[in-house]
């Protein structure tokens, strides 16, 4: 771990994969007979469940800050109720192997977004990653016209929820030293709120009850356990780079698509699965260190006193993970690093 830093965020990256990805084909069958917004408040709320069920010891992490609640509600609208909508409605008219691979496009949506917003460095490991995931992307889009004009449209929805997502994953960056079980449920019951709300307005009639427990297990584990570990990534991993390994959701949905009996790999499928899964790769072999300052700085966040960075005193030294407010002095030296919360430095 301390020669390839990368690798812990990957790991959480990866889980939140697992997580995420199996519950594309699973929403694609139990959300036949369900309206999108419907089915975008029974997975919130499922979501909300877990962050209710997932707490933390006291003392453990950072609590949610009342400046945060602006950020939530962005995330709950663009993660929370446009995304589910936008992936429910598209998969009901495109297959499931198809939208769960055209999920992809979301890694390449939050490395663009972090880098243009937060100005994450990149490197060229990086940039062949996102260039990789580009091109396989394409062979997706092209793959799907075979289905007509209905199958592109709902390919076109699914990549509308790979936008929202994306931005969904960069706003919640600075939320990554907040409890992530707390921002799970603020995200996810206002989210859930908001598309009640809707599927009221549109008139959207109640799903049948198997489907609407289906959809909640669904939303606990893919969107509420799932984001949890997400969060954590980018913790110590970065936006971009978490968003990139996170690719890795829409082979796990592809492989479940086709355990469940959907057949139609396509040369065009098979191309663009090669290059997303080569981009994953880059990502977790990715080894970088320089010599690099650390500027003083003074924040409150989950941390322990054997990364070498928290070198601070108490009165009666903790054992393990805790938060409170503490004060890093300026600090040159050279290890291997990602951009986490201690190195965000320019390049």
């Amino acid at each position: 771990m301390k020669e390839f830093p990368a690798l812990r965020g990957a790991a959480l990256a990866l889980l939140a994969a697992v997580l995420f990805g199996l519950s594309a084909p699973l929403i694609r069958r139990f959300g036949v007979a369900t309206g999108p917004w419907s089915t975008a408040v029974l997975l919130y709320a499922g979501a909300a469940c877990a962050g209710l069920l997932w707490r933390p010891g006291a003392g453990q992490e950072a609590a949610l800050r009342r400046a945060d609640l602006p950020r939530i509600g962005l995330m709950a609208l663009f993660g929370a109720a446009l995304g589910p909508f936008a992936l429910a409605w598209g998969l009901q008219r495109t297959s499931a192997l198809s939208g769960s691979l055209a999920l992809t496009l979301e890694a390449v949506f939050t490395v663009l977004l972090a880098a243009l917003w937060y100005r994450e460095h990149l490197g060229r490991r990086v940039l062949a990653a996102v260039v990789l995931m580009s091109a396989g992307g394409a062979l997706l889009v092209l793959d799907s016209t075979r289905a007509g004009a209905t199958g592109v449209l709902g390919f076109l929805a699914v990549v509308g929820a790979t936008l929202a997502w994306g931005v969904d994953n960069t706003l919640s960056r600075p939320l990554a030293e907040r409890d992530p079980a707390t921002v799970v449920f603020c995200k996810a019951a206002a989210g859930s709120l908001l598309s009640l709300v809707l599927a009221f307005g549109f008139g959207e009639a109640p799903p049948p009850l198997a489907a609407a427990l289906a959809l909640f297990v669904v939303g606990m584990l893919g969107y509420g356990i799932s984001l949890r570990f997400y969060l954590l990534a980018q913790r110590s991993f970065g936006a971009a780079r978490t968003g990139s390994v996170f690719a890795a959701a829409p082979f796990i949905g592809a492989a479940a698509a086709l355990a469940l009996g959907e057949r139609g790999i396509t040369p065009w499928l098979a191309g663009g699965s090669a290059l997303l899964l080569f981009g994953v790769y880059l990502h977790l072999t990715e080894a970088h260190a320089h010599i690099h300052l650390h500027e003083p700085l003074e924040h409150e966040h989950a941390h322990t006193h054997e990364d070498g960075h928290h070198d601070h005193r108490h009165a009666q030294m903790p054992v393990g993970p805790h938060s409170h407010w503490h004060r890093h002095a300026a600090l040159t030296h050279e290890h291997p690093h990602v951009p986490d919360l201690h190195h965000a430095h320019r390049h």
